[in-house]
């Protein structure tokens, strides 16, 4: 498939670079010993591996989304919201991207859903229909997924914290209302791929050899429940064109659990099989 050669030859970040050039144009070791115990007496650790089978047992619930990376010298944040299905794996989000520079241009949002081994695209430009899906592998992106559509899955991101060999409880905070326990740590992706989801084991298999670094540090906010009310990841990917490495900052929201989630996939006609402008 067209889309899938592309990616191969740009590798799964040029996406997210591509999100990026559109409006800026001319613009430590990991050991289980450094595991700190939190308030309740639970393992810092533990308590993180837990985290996505406790939003599995949520079932549902309302995501907020931001990437922040820099470009030209300037930092931009594509941002998006949606709904999430943690049973069924099957996500929507309405991605935005930001204006530019000059605040003059302003872009369609992107409509992303969500599945176990792909990410579907609609109003993705570079010569798409307007009324037709793109659709990307995940697990043949060099990033996984984790930043490609300018937003990381919010399950991804959860099992990202089954590769955690240390962490920090931080302490309690607030956030939105809401009592959390604060964590710190950083998180090794070929190690969290060994115990991911099928869904999920191919493409964080291929984020651990297709970013700079595999291991990825982390600050995560869970509720009483161990549910992630907020997590931070923060990657590293080499850029081709400049030849340095570009961080990345993904934070994910998670909200309203138990909220109706309808994710309905498109049909094999809705999806678009030509190729893709660069």
């Amino acid at each position: 498939m067209a889309v899938r050669e592309q990616q191969r030859r740009t590798g799964g970040v040029g996406f997210v670079a591509g999100l990026m050039a559109c409006v800026c144009v001319g613009a430590g070791g990991c050991s289980a010993s450094g595991a700190a115990e939190d308030a309740r007496g639970g393992d810092a650790v533990e308590v993180l591996h837990a985290a996505a089978g406790r939003l599995v047992e949520g079932g549902t619930s309302k995501a907020g989304t931001s990437m922040e990376m820099a470009s030209g010298g300037t930092r931009v944040t594509i941002r998006g919201e949606g709904v999430y299905d943690y049973r069924k794996r099957l996500g929507r989000l309405k991605v935005l991207l930001p204006q530019d520079p000059a605040g003059q241009s302003e872009h369609r949002p992107i409509t992303e859903l969500l599945a176990p081994g792909a990410l579907f695209m609609k109003n993705r430009g570079a010569g798409v229909p307007a009324d037709k899906w793109v659709r990307v592998d995940t697990a043949g992106l060099s990033d996984g997924n984790l930043v490609t559509g300018g937003a990381t899955d919010p399950y991804a991101a959860a099992e990202l914290l089954l590769g955690a060999r240390t962490a920090t409880y931080v302490g309690r905070e607030r956030f939105a209302g809401t009592e959390v326990r604060h964590y710190r740590g950083t998180a090794d992706l070929a190690l969290a791929s060994r115990d991911a989801s099928e869904g999920n084991r191919q493409a964080l298999a291929a984020a651990a050899k297709g970013f700079a670094t595999a291991r990825v540090p982390f600050d995560v906010y869970l509720d009483d429940e161990g549910r992630i009310r907020k997590v931070r990841h923060r990657f590293s990917f080499v850029n081709g064109r400049e030849q340095g490495t570009v961080a990345v900052a993904s934070t994910t929201l998670l909200y309203d659990f138990g909220v109706a989630v309808d994710v309905r996939l498109p049909e094999e006609d809705d999806i678009y099989a030509g190729k893709i402008a660069e």
